[in-house]
C-alpha cells in the first residue's frame, strides 16, 4: 500500500505517527517530532529498531541514556522499557516485528 493511503495520527502534543509499510510479520512506521516532545516510557512485546532520520533526540532504553542524531540507530528488545525526548526537531523511523496491530 502507498505511503500516502495511511493516515498521520497524532499521537501526543508534538508527535505524529504514520505507518510507512507493513505485513503480518513487520511493519515500518515514520515518527515526527517538534523541539521538546516526548515519547512517553512504555514496552511492548515487539522487537524494535529506530533509525534517527533527522533531529536529535535523548533516548532511554532499560537503564541506558543515549543521544542519538541522524544516521544513527538502536535496536529495543521486547518488554524493555523504553522512550525519547526530542532535542531538535526531527523524525524516528522504526520498523517493529511482528506488526504492532494496535498501529492499524
Amino acid at each position: 500500500m502507498p505511503q500516502n493511503e495511511y493516515p498521520v495520527v497524532t499521537t501526543g502534543p508534538g508527535t505524529t505517527r504514520q505507518v510507512l509499510a507493513q505485513n503480518d510479520q513487520m511493519m515500518l512506521v515514520s515518527f515526527r517530532f517538534q523541539t521538546g516532545s516526548e515519547g512517553a516510557l512504555h514496552s511492548h512485546p515487539h522487537v524494535q529498531s529506530t533509525y534517527i532520520r533527522a533531529g536529535r533526540f535523548e533516548f532511554r532504553r532499560g537503564d541506558e541514556t543515549l543521544i542519538l542524531q541522524p544516521g544513527d540507530a538502536l535496536t529495543i528488545d521486547a518488554n524493555v522499557t523504553h522512550g525519547c525526548r526530542c532535542l531538535e526537531a526531527g523524525e524516528l523511523i522504526d520498523s517493529f516485528t511482528p506488526r504492532r496491530d494496535d498501529f492499524l
